[in-house]
C-alpha cells in the first residue's frame, strides 16, 4: 500500500486557479474533508510549471499527488500546462482534474486529447460548487489509489 493510503503523510494537492474567490472556496471545502491534505495554490499556468519544477520561491515544493487545474488561466493556459505535465516523464502520472467554468465541447475534447484524468464544469451556484469539490475529494482522495511519488 502506498504511503498516501496508509496515512503516513498528507495528500499534496496543487490548485491552479486564477480566481481568488473560487480558490478560497475550493481550499475551504477540501480543508473541511476527512482526508488529510495540503493544498498549494498558484494563480497562473506559468507559476504552476515553476512549482512543478521546484524553482524560485517553490524550491521546496512537494511533488503533488493531485492537480486541480483551471482551463482559462493567464500566462500559460490550462491546455498548455496540461500538455507540459503529461509530456514530462516525472509528472505524467500525476492525476490532473480540469475544473473550469467552460462547458465548451472543444475544451472538453482538447482536455481529454491531452490526457486529462477528468473534466468538471464548475457550477455557478455556490452550494453546487462546494458539492462538486466534495465529490472530487470523495473520489480522488478517498476512493482512488494515487501513485506514490
Amino acid at each position: 500500500m502506498s504511503m498516501i493510503m496508509n496515512g503516513v503523510r498528507p495528500i499534496e494537492i496543487l490548485l491552479v486557479e486564477d480566481n481568488g474567490d473560487e480558490a478560497e472556496l475550493t481550499m475551504e471545502a477540501l480543508g473541511d474533508g476527512r482526508v488529510r491534505n495540503r493544498i498549494h495554490w498558484v494563480e497562473d499556468g506559468e507559476d504552476a510549471i515553476v512549482f512543478l519544477r521546484r524553482q524560485g520561491r517553490h524550491a521546496a515544493a512537494p511533488r503533488p499527488d493531485l492537480i486541480l487545474l483551471d482551463w482559462h488561466l493567464p500566462r500559460l493556459n490550462g491546455e498548455e500546462v496540461l500538455m507540459e505535465i503529461k509530456q514530462h516523464p516525472d509528472w505524467k502520472r500525476i492525476p490532473v482534474v480540469i475544473m473550469t467554468s467552460s462547458s465548451d465541447e472543444k475544451d472538453v475534447l482538447s482536455a481529454y486529447d491531452r490526457h486529462a484524468n477528468c473534466y468538471i464544469t464548475k457550477p455557478v451556484d455556490m452550494d453546487k460548487f462546494l458539492e462538486a469539490v466534495h465529490s472530487i475529494e470523495d473520489f480522488w482522495l478517498s476512493l482512488v489509489r494515487l501513485p506514490a511519488a
